[in-house]
């Protein structure tokens, strides 16, 4: 029989009626340990995952240079997502491997996120010695947007339709040549494609940007290059290059690439990464408030009308994406006999 305990009425006291039915059936102390037991869990500090996020200034760590499409990009979604956090939002435009790097080696707490555009799948193609494992060191939220590219020419040659580009190479063996920004960049690997999809025999040259190579297009200097239309507007509006075919329909009367050439399909899109380790709850609550941001009529008709296709995604299927990504670029590098450095 269990004797009655002297301080029964301290405990019966104390503790709530949902736990005094437990603790009755036990000796005393056993009951004010179990009682001590169930409250720490009932009143154990959230996980990072649990918590509301944000409660403080958000990092994107923007994989560009000032000026570029992405950090263009960025800076329209940027004070919608403050808006809508109702937090502050740092924008930290740095060079490609250090953003990555930095993004890399942060606290996986939500609190800080890369923006970066698909070229982080063609560096872990074209280099081996990265100061980061892309699949082992981020982890994915989600896809941003795909670019309208748009395959251009120089107006001095002719050249109207890619039929008439197939046979103005044919006609030149040996001297198109053809623009990127970035040898091994996301622009070369997709002008790489054309070029094979297309049957164009050219040689690639590299310049600085995406805006110097559409320059030598323009003074004929180079004969085509692969860019974003936000980046090609204002030339193809003033007459200095020619339009052949684009990605989404955007520009009055340019044909879409899938009608033309169905067999080129252009891959990388811009996408947000958070460090390893980031919970995958967190990562799947800023990938639906991304989303949900760039739903909103007036940012989604900016972003429509310079050809920026939102393409938002779960973490689970961006991760997917990038894998894909970088199997696309590896058969790409292999065709052409680019190898790793």
């Amino acid at each position: 029989m269990v004797k009655a305990c002297p301080q029964r009425r301290l405990c019966d006291r104390d503790m709530p009626g949902s736990l005094l039915t437990v603790a009755r059936g036990l000796h005393c102390r056993h009951a004010n340990l179990a009682y001590l037991a169930i409250l720490a869990v009932l009143f154990a500090p959230a996980s990072p995952a649990q918590q509301a996020f944000p409660v403080k200034p958000v990092r994107i760590v923007v994989s560009a240079a000032a000026g570029t499409g992405l950090d263009a990009t960025t800076r329209l979604i940027a004070p919608k997502l403050s808006d809508y956090w109702k937090q502050p939002l740092v924008i930290d435009n740095r060079q490609g491997l250090i953003a990555n790097s930095t993004v890399a080696k942060a606290t996986p707490d939500g609190y800080t996120l890369l923006f970066v555009s698909g070229s982080i799948a063609v560096r872990h193609v074209m280099f081996s010695n990265l100061p980061y494992d892309t699949l082992k060191d981020f982890a994915g939220v989600t896809e941003l947007y795909s670019a309208n590219n748009v395959v251009v020419v120089g107006t001095g040659m002719g050249v109207k339709t890619v039929k008439d580009l197939v046979a103005y190479a044919q006609a030149r063996p040996g001297k198109i040549f053809f623009a990127s920004p970035v040898a091994g960049g996301m622009d070369h690997m997709n002008s790489e494609r054309f070029r094979i999809a297309a049957g164009v025999k050219a040689q690639h040259v590299s310049y600085k940007g995406s805006g110097e190579a559409l320059v030598e297009v323009a003074a004929g200097r180079a004969h085509f290059t692969v860019v974003s239309v936000l980046v090609a507007q204002s030339l193809i509006n003033d007459g200095k290059v020619v339009p052949l075919m684009q990605r989404f329909p955007v520009l009055p009367g340019v044909p879409l690439i899938a009608d033309v050439l169905p067999e080129w399909t252009l891959v990388g899109a811009s996408s947000v990464f958070a460090p390893a380790g980031t919970p995958l709850p967190l990562r799947q609550q800023i990938a639906r408030d991304i989303a949900r941001v760039l739903r909103l009529p007036d940012l989604k008709e900016r972003l429509d009308s310079v050809g920026i296709h939102v393409t938002t995604t779960t973490p689970e299927e961006h991760e997917r994406k990038l894998r894909a990504d970088i199997a696309v670029f590896a058969k790409v590098m292999k065709a052409i006999g680019l190898k790793s450095n």
